[in-house]
């Protein structure tokens, strides 16, 4: 094997690439056509064999293929142009131009296709009549958008900090910052992209539990996937970007916007959050018991109102606490003799 570098070249910095008036050149082409006309017309007269082979050349090769050099440029929109393989530039900004005619544009998104996906739409689009849907015809563009766009993949299951399967699905507002990388350093940047978010959602979420069960005492800076949603999700962000600066996309907001427990557990946890609840709420009813019952106490032995042993104070700590942590209402029971 010879001991050439192999190591492929990245793209890092896109050339802005200013075109000339393309309505000047258009008027000036269609101008000089009618000119070859002329002498085409002129060169028959005149019995001139080499004027009309001029005119027929203008006419019918250099013509067209200036008329080949036009390109418009929407808002938002981006032309990579290669020339004979070559990086030449990007044509950006809103307007009518002209470049050179032998130009070619590259969009990944679109040159990557398969064939089997071109030959459906062909075939969808006989059935109808030949009449496709402006979509379709839009998404084969040779020009790169700069909008915002909105990724939405599929929900995934995942297993969190705790190793409980759950579901979580995000979508990602994302847009192309730089168009070089875009159309060379990967083959699909949007693809890409796709995968790239699967890859770092999957990081992510095992990182955070689910939930932080009822009651349970946490550090304050503990997060889970349901309570810090927002932590999560820029968190979430920062590492889909640091992926996909290769591909020169900048990721404006990554969101959670599915999360449940998977089906063969979801029944175990709903359990689980219902008995966490219960335990916490008995807890907090017995401390608010146990205070009034000394509280009672108290009250009752600094107002004097009656002389308590130690056998009566249990019994009356017992009746309170039945009364204050039970279910039900307590049915009172009126004792008109002595304890004893």
């Amino acid at each position: 094997m010879s001991g050439e570098n192999t190591e492929r070249k990245l793209y890092h910095e896109e050339k802005i690439k200013k075109g000339a008036s393309g309505m000047l050149m258009l008027v000036l082409n269609i101008i000089l056509m009618v000119a070859a006309i002329l002498a085409v017309l002129y060169g028959f007269m005149a019995g001139s064999v080499l004027i009309i082979v001029g005119g027929f050349l203008y006419l019918c090769i250099v013509g067209p293929i200036l008329f080949c050099g036009l390109k418009v440029i929407r808002p938002n929109e981006a032309l990579v142009m290669t020339l004979f393989g070559k990086y030449y530039g990007t044509l950006k900004g809103e307007g009518f131009y002209f470049v050179n005619p032998f130009v070619v544009g590259l969009n990944p998104a679109v040159s990557s296709a398969s064939l089997g996906e071109q030959l459906s739409e062909t075939l969808a689009e006989g059935q109808k009549g030949g009449k496709g849907s402006g979509a379709q015809k839009g998404s084969r563009s040779k020009k790169i958008s700069l909008k915002a766009i909105t990724l939405n993949n599929d929900k995934q299951k995942i297993n969190d900090q705790l190793g409980n399967p759950i579901i979580i699905g995000i979508v990602v507002i994302w847009r192309v910052v730089n168009t070089a990388k875009a159309a060379f350093n990967v083959d699909n940047y949007a693809e890409y992209l796709s995968t790239q978010c699967d890859s770092a959602l999957r990081n992510i979420v095992r990182l955070y539990p689910y939930d932080i069960p009822v009651g349970e005492h946490v550090d304050g800076d503990e997060k889970s996937l349901r309570g810090s949603s927002q932590e999560v999700a820029e968190r979430l962000k920062e590492e889909i970007q640091s992926r996909v600066d290769l591909a020169g996309l900048e990721i404006m907001e990554a969101r959670i916007t599915h999360l449940a427990y998977a089906p063969e557990i979801a029944a175990a946890m709903l359990q689980r959050q219902q008995a966490s609840a219960i335990v916490a709420a008995r807890k907090l009813i017995v401390e608010g018991a146990v205070g009034m019952v000394d509280l009672a106490l108290k009250r009752l032995n600094e107002n004097e109102i009656v002389d308590l042993d130690e056998e009566r104070k249990a019994q009356m700590v017992s009746n309170l606490m039945v009364v204050l942590c039970g279910n039900k209402d307590a049915q009172p029971i009126v004792n008109s003799g002595s304890l004893y």
